[in-house]
């Protein structure tokens, strides 16, 4: 990975010196051992800060948002990063003259505290970029090592009671700190339903009724968009099951309509339950 890093700078360093970009979006070194945090500057100097290596968490996709406000901006994207941006792009949050996609091969990443591969990682289908302006390095995603839905027929497989047990436990947990929705790429209304009091959607108590209501409309919204990056999960520091729900609606949405995957392509329809067709499967209806 030490070569992906210097490359990394001399090219983010060209851009920014040339004025081809306002800001490149990356990672650099953290407070602690084997921790990365982002890194954002418009400062060539600062390029130097620039790394790269098995403890790069976080996922870049959702900055661009506000940065191409200011001007063209480049990214330095894996898989999840790139899906992230055709999100943008399809919801028209982006433009896509707006952003400069540095592709770079992705082998997973590791926690910082067991070492061992992230969940969301092991997960993982399409580590590489599926989109770029240019690419860095070779392809390094592996096959993912978990099957995308086995959780999901796992939990399908027990008992109403037990069904209701599990998740009424996870939501009794959660603390609506929000960290699911602000790290979500998937998440880009300008004013959440969770924020719009006047309307009332969602009370200020906390407990398993508020808390269950803000789960499944958050999750959702996010539905067919959803890029499975697993962040949501990776940042809630209560541990709820929350790619479980994810992916509860993606498998139900396979069921319904055939196998979809979102945000692999610009070409594709922007969501599948936004997408008509006449042959479509009714009998749910």
């Amino acid at each position: 990975m030490s070569d992906i890093q210097e490359a990394m700078r001399s090219r983010a360093k060209e851009l920014l010196e040339s004025g081809e970009v306002n800001a490149v979006i990356g990672w650099e070194a953290g407070r602690f051992e084997n921790q990365t945090t982002p890194l954002i500057t418009s400062q060539a100097a600062k390029t130097q800060r620039l790394v790269f290596n098995e403890y790069c968490v976080n996922n870049l996709g959702k900055y661009p948002r506000d940065l191409t406000a200011k001007g063209k901006v480049a990214i330095f994207a894996r898989g999840c990063e790139s899906r992230a941006i055709i999100r943008l792009l399809s919801d028209e949050v982006i433009k896509r003259e707006n952003v400069y996609i540095i592709g770079i091969g992705c082998p997973g990443m590791r926690d910082r505290t067991t070492g061992e591969l992230l969940k969301k990682c092991a997960e993982c289908r399409h580590g590489d970029p599926v989109i770029y302006d240019e690419m860095l390095g070779e392809p390094q995603a592996k096959p993912a090592t978990q099957e995308r839905f086995a959780e999901i027929q796992k939990i399908e497989a027990l008992p109403r009671a037990e069904r209701e047990a599990y998740f009424t436990n996870a939501f009794s947990k959660c603390i609506r700190c929000y960290a699911c929705r602000n790290v979500c790429p998937c998440c880009t209304c300008r004013q959440c339903f969770v924020d719009q009091r006047r309307e009332g959607w969602l009370g200020k108590q906390n407990n398993i009724a508020e808390n269950r209501f803000y789960g499944l409309t958050r999750v959702m919204h996010v539905g067919d968009r959803c890029i499975e990056c697993g962040e949501c999960e990776r940042v809630c520091p209560m541990d709820l099951p929350l790619m479980s729900l994810n992916r509860k609606v993606i498998y139900d949405i396979n069921n319904l309509f055939g196998e979809y995957e979102t945000a692999l392509s610009l070409d594709e329809p922007p969501s599948a339950l936004t997408t008509y067709k006449v042959d479509d499967v009714e009998e749910f209806m």
